[in-house]
């Protein structure tokens, strides 16, 4: 486990996280500075060329980085860098260059494909009672057209409209609310982003407003599961045009050209982005609002939606569809608790903005996290008392791990690796890294407590809280558990990309701690 001043880790989204000691002041994947891509004569040339990342990084003055210290709300002067003739150090600590065709054909399938998933998960869940392989049979066996026209889900003004009046309320309690203001990690250009840090209140102040407009007889309390068809096509055409948005704005209005990352691909520039944190303005950050607002606030409200739609379907709520909220509530009450780790995760330090979070954060979390939930509305599972009693425990120790996990990483980065771990001093290896500067800085590899089990202690407490909510769906059709499977991919690709930046960040010490701590998730098994 790779600890440093700045860094924390977002639950699902990352796993490792260099937290500094304090004569640190870069932690993150440098991704590779501005240039233009080559003129190709070919296609194939025009989505893969690769090209070369020759201009200089800069970073921040010392005053600053001062400022930034304290963590005083800065001016506009904050992303202001200095010139620096220094290059780009690794290139293992960027997001991969994206060129080689088979690469960027994955991305574009994804990008053409994804969506399609999503939307036949709705056309299972209502037409061929939650069976997937019926679903897929009827679909390969029936003309595009007849299929679309019998089974497709239809837009509405009313959801469009709604969901729109959705992304507007949310907009006005991100820029609004009362914020204390968080820190990232300096960028691969010197910029250290502040963020407004207010989820929780808005968490909060929209599920106090829904509760109170269906206690008042305002508002059917299932009446995001009975339009679900149409505000799922609604936030797909706004991931779309946000994608679209996101991938105009960099080439034409970027908001810090250094921190820009070109692959030569088109399709993979689209697809993985290429501005590292765009913004409206100093506060208005993409990212932040739209990873860390609309979607994952919604989670909660839609698994709601869908017991109250339960309860108005069979005149009762399924023990099942009790524990789907809880354990789904734990994830996300938590995340926003935490909100300010989340901006030293890869999704803000690592990713740049571009199809990938801008249409997975808005459709594919809210439209497959909560799969369980629309299941079981329409297909109640009961279980029997013992089975749902030790579900719900698996559940609640999944949870109780990763907190645990993230606990250790947080106290061993406070006190600079001089505190006690399960009653013994905590165990790290002291390495070192270069930045872009040509500055060498200290590091720790935490090897004790749960980070000297496995590599990745919180992925395993993440993976037993997936496959929990699933479990409650019981066996008898696969798409329930769909976002257990997803996650494993996810994770475990999680894993590979982890080892890839930390070798190339820490070299020799990297590979130290990895031959101390051998298991990367289970241990005995991977």
């Amino acid at each position: 486990m790779v600890l440093g001043h700045h860094s924390l880790t977002r639950q699902r989204r990352s796993s490792l996280c260099s937290l500094s000691s304090s004569n640190s002041f870069l932690d993150t994947d440098p991704a590779a500075p501005i240039s233009s891509p080559a003129v190709s004569t070919t296609f194939t040339e025009t989505v893969t060329k690769k090209v070369s990342f020759d201009l200089p990084y800069t970073l921040l003055s010392d005053r600053h980085w001062a400022t930034a210290q304290t963590r005083k709300p800065p001016s506009d002067r904050f992303a202001q860098p200095l010139p620096c003739t220094a290059k780009h150090v690794n290139p293992a600590w960027g997001r991969f260059a994206g060129n080689e065709w088979v690469t960027v054909m994955g991305c574009g399938a994804i990008v053409l494909f994804c969506p399609l998933l999503a939307l036949l998960a709705c056309i299972c869940l209502k037409h061929f009672n939650g069976g997937l392989l019926p679903t897929l049979w009827t679909f390969m066996t029936t003309h595009p057209v007849a299929f679309i026209v019998r089974y497709a889900p239809r837009p509405t003004a009313g959801a469009s409209m709604a969901y729109a009046g959705w992304l507007l309320f949310q907009a006005a309690l991100y820029a609004w609310l009362p914020s204390p203001i968080g820190y990232g990690q300096r960028t691969p250009a010197g910029h250290l982003l502040p963020y407004r840090v207010n989820g929780i209140h808005a968490w909060v102040v929209t599920h106090a407003i829904a509760i109170a407009t269906v206690c008042a007889g305002m508002l059917d309390p299932a009446v995001i599961a009975k339009n679900w068809e149409g505000l799922l096509i609604a936030a797909n055409v706004y991931g779309y045009l946000l994608a679209v948005a996101a991938y105009l704005k960099a080439h034409f209005f970027p908001t810090h050209e250094a921190d820009r990352k070109f692959s030569g691909s088109m399709v993979y520039d689209f697809y993985m982005g290429i501005e590292l944190n765009p913004r409206f303005g100093e506060w208005w950050d993409f990212k932040l609002f739209h990873n860390g607002r609309p979607g994952i606030i919604a989670w909660t409200l839609i698994n709601l939606s869908f017991a109250a739609w339960q309860f108005q379907l069979h005149g009762y709520i399924s023990n099942s569809m009790i524990i789907v909220n809880v354990l789904h509530a734990f994830y996300v009450v938590d995340f926003f608790i935490n909100e300010d780790w989340y901006l030293r995760t890869i999704d803000i330090c690592h990713d740049h903005y571009g199809f990938y979070l801008a249409w997975g954060s808005m459709v594919w979390l809210p439209g497959t996290y909560t799969l369980q939930a629309q299941y079981l509305a329409r297909y109640p599972v009961n279980l029997s008392t013992p089975v749902a009693a030790a579900i719900l425990l698996t559940g609640i120790s999944g949870y109780v791990v990763f907190r645990s996990v993230n606990y250790q990483k947080d106290i061993v980065r406070r006190t600079n690796g001089e505190c006690m771990i399960w009653g013994k001093k905590a165990e790290v290896i002291r390495t070192t890294y270069k930045t872009e500067d040509g500055k060498t800085h200290e590091s720790l590899l935490l090897c004790s407590g749960w980070w000297g089990i496995v590599r990745h202690a919180n992925y395993l407490g993440d993976l037993v809280l997936s496959y929990s909510g699933c479990a409650v769906c019981g066996v008898h059709n696969i798409l329930p558990w769909w976002y257990a499977v997803f996650m494993t991919a996810l994770l475990l690709q999680r894993c590979v990309r982890d080892h890839s930046r930390c070798l190339g960040k820490y070299g020799e010490d990297w590979e130290k701690y990895c031959r101390r701590v051998k298991w990367k998730l289970i241990p005995g098994v991977y």
